[in-house]
């Protein structure tokens, strides 16, 4: 008999994680044995509890979920992590998945989809939903609109995301262990980069193309 996949499902907003924990449960062959609000929580628990697979939210407050999944990879490299999004950007996917993460599937899927993927993941498979896989197959075949932000490290991708969610440039420094010195000068590289001039430039750009919603 296959053994039952224990879950760790990890979003900051509450009645998403209670909203798949229940429809995951009516699932026999999976069972939830945690739900974590942050990146940090994420990392804490999975020291503590048996998971094989965990369900990440990508854009989380303080440790996001790229990070967490990095940290939580090499902490036990044997957790599957499937990246968990409002986001349908290619960015968000390439990132998660150079990261470490098996799988992506967008919030907007059913449960279905969901538990496809994590019994996908278990059996050390790679999954992505099919709208995605198209659209990175496009942009690697130049057919869709070419996105500015792949052109930014991954600290920049940080700190962009963070100046667009409208955290304080010495509470970004404070998180990522930076001066706000260091902070601006990442701000306005990024600014550079992109061809804007401001934070709402920034902002309109990142919603253009996916990364936030409007």
């Amino acid at each position: 008999m296959e053994s039952v996949t224990r879950i760790l499902v990890v979003d900051d907003h509450t009645l998403v994680r209670s909203g798949i924990c229940r429809m995951l449960e009516d699932d026999v062959r999976l069972s939830v044995v945690a739900t974590a609000a942050s990146g940090e929580e994420a990392l804490r628990l999975t020291r503590q509890e048996k998971v094989d697979v965990v369900l990440m939210d990508v854009r989380m407050p303080g440790m996001d979920g790229i990070e967490a999944t990095r940290r939580l990879i090499a902490q036990n490299p044997e957790v599957k992590v499937i990246a968990l999004s409002a986001c349908t950007d290619d960015s968000y996917t390439s990132r998660i998945m150079q990261a470490g993460a098996c799988g992506y599937v967008t919030k907007e899927q059913g449960i279905e989809e969901i538990v496809r993927a994590v019994l996908t993941v278990k059996k050390g498979q790679i999954y992505l939903t099919p709208e995605l896989a198209q659209l990175i197959a496009l942009n690697q075949i130049g057919g869709a609109e070419a996105n500015p932000f792949h052109s930014l490290s991954e600290r920049e991708m940080q700190v962009g995301l963070a100046v667009v969610s409208e955290e304080k440039v010495h509470a970004i420094a404070d998180r990522l262990h930076l001066s706000n010195k260091t902070v601006n000068a990442y701000r306005y590289r990024i600014f550079e980069k992109l061809g804007v001039d401001c934070d709402v430039g920034l902002a309109l750009l990142a919603v253009r193309h996916g990364l936030i919603e409007p």
